[in-house]
């Protein structure tokens, strides 16, 4: 699985980009590896006010749906409007052209929450 050193990561198998206070957010490799070929991208809506934890969108693939959870608070800055028609970019490019939104946090201290890579790495391991 692929683990980009970079990133921050949820327990949910959310991945964080920061620039200042606003991170870009996805799913990973693993996260797309388990759900299989995705269908159907539910993006969340510009402006939207997000809680860390709490339920932002969902992913419909040819197993299931699966629910994604905000890795951070904040407000919905922009949403990734390609994947509309293009919802395999989660499953083709997770980290790149498959991002799903960016969030302007709230309170910046919860990436301290979020695991690094290592981590990360060692809890898709066990």
């Amino acid at each position: 699985m692929n683990v980009p050193e970079e990133l921050r990561y949820s327990t949910d198998h959310e991945w964080v980009s920061r620039d200042g206070d606003v991170v870009r957010v996805g799913i990973t490799d693993y996260a797309q590896d388990a759900l299989g070929d995705v269908v159907f991208v539910e993006v969340p809506t510009v402006g939207a006010e997000v809680t860390a934890g709490a339920r932002l969108l969902e992913v419909e693939s040819t197993k299931s749906v699966s629910e994604v959870y905000a890795p951070v608070s904040g407000a919905v800055l922009e949403v990734n409007e390609a994947l509309a028609e293009a919802p395999q970019l989660l499953n083709e490019d997770p980290y790149g052209e498959g991002w799903i939104c960016a969030i302007r946090m709230t309170d910046p201290g919860e990436l301290d929450g979020l695991l690094d890579a290592a981590a990360y790495q060692a809890l898709i391991e066990s």
